[in-house]
């Protein structure tokens, strides 16, 4: 008798009719069940499996287990990424790290992209999740969503008290911004700008932190448009007044890399008559001309430690409610001396 197929997958039911086997045998077998089931009987099922190409519907498997070892990693689709928020740089860098630790601990990383909060509790009962990872939710109500679901979830960089059960992970946003502050006066800096799209949450920690870092200075805020293109034209518009200025903070490595690019166009020499620093040190800052002076923040470290919480929590352990990773500032090319500094010389 031949193998039937259903829609070209190979059934328990075909296995256990070729072997003479019940498909509960067959099954326990497939799901590492086999303490009652003879050593011979178990290499026999294992080697047809394998022969004909046996794959298990995991999904199946895991979605009727208390266990599903399925952790979802939520992304704020914010109308800034403009769909490509996959794409961000620090969002690429965290997923990889997250995907790395997932890996290393047995479990399977699930990414959902979205902006509807109130979705969060939803998606993760329907997949019967064992933890959450929020990312780029900043001022979410996070003590609602606590109340709402009983997964263990924790939060990159969430602006919230502290709440019982949830963890937020952050990095030094301030410490961050002083760096960057403190190292352009040094370098000779009196007169510099710092760039974002917002000034709340860690941009305004950021902004805040270089104010102090260039304390005795001069130290200006835009704030930029969200939108590509209006930034673009914000960029144009900008264009004489900035020349005002001897450097330049953008508080992520993309605005720094765009003004570096627009100033170039316009003939203006980095860092020679303007410096230009980053945040998150993302790969690119390598690969632009002059090489992005940047803040790093270390991807690798907060997802070992999200998962290690995700797993205290579920056994109702952690008693950290706010953990915060150090920054450091990475030295490259985008930076010069300022005009005071060869005038002190």
């Amino acid at each position: 008798m031949g193998m039937h197929m259903e829609k070209g997958r190979v059934r328990i039911v075909d296995i256990a009719d070729e072997l003479g086997l019940s498909t509960a045998t067959v099954s326990n077998v497939i799901h590492g069940k086999t303490k009652k089931i003879s050593g011979e009987t178990v290499k026999r099922v294992q080697e047809l499996l394998e022969k004909k190409g046996y794959i298990p519907n995991m999904a199946g498997i895991l979605l009727a287990q208390n266990n599903s070892r399925i952790v979802g990693i939520i992304i704020n689709n914010h109308e800034k990424y403009e769909n490509h928020v996959l794409e961000d740089a620090f969002i690429s860098a965290s997923l990889n790290a997250l995907a790395g630790e997932l890996d290393k601990a047995g479990y399977f990383m699930m990414v959902r992209v979205t902006a509807q909060w109130r979705e969060i509790a939803k998606v993760a009962s329907m997949w019967n999740m064992e933890g959450l990872v929020l990312i780029g939710f900043c001022e979410q109500d996070y003590k609602k969503l606590r109340e709402s679901m009983h997964i263990p979830f924790v939060v990159y960089d969430g602006y919230f008290q502290e709440t019982r059960g949830i963890c937020n992970l952050v990095i030094d946003n301030y410490d961050g911004g002083y760096q960057a502050g403190a190292y352009l006066k040094k370098m000779g800096h009196k007169k510099a700008l710092c760039v974002a799209d917002n000034d709340i949450c860690m941009d305004r920690e950021r902004i805040e932190g270089f104010r102090e870092g260039m304390k005795g200075c001069r130290a200006d805020f835009w704030q930029m448009p969200m939108a590509r293109d209006a930034r673009r034209k914000f960029y144009e518009e900008k264009w004489e007044e900035v020349t005002k200025y001897t450097a330049i903070f953008a508080v992520s490595d993309l605005y720094a890399m765009e003004w570096i690019y627009f100033l170039q166009g316009k003939g203006i020499r980095i860092p020679e008559e303007i410096s230009v620093i980053g945040f998150d040190d993302s790969p690119w800052c390598e690969k632009i001309y002059p090489p992005l002076t940047s803040i790093r923040q270390d991807g690798g470290e907060r997802a070992a430690k999200a998962i290690s919480i995700l797993q205290e929590l579920k056994t109702g352990g952690c008693g950290e409610a706010v953990v915060t990773f150090p920054v450091r500032l990475v030295e490259r090319g985008s930076v010069g001396k300022g005009p005071d500094a060869y005038a002190e010389t």
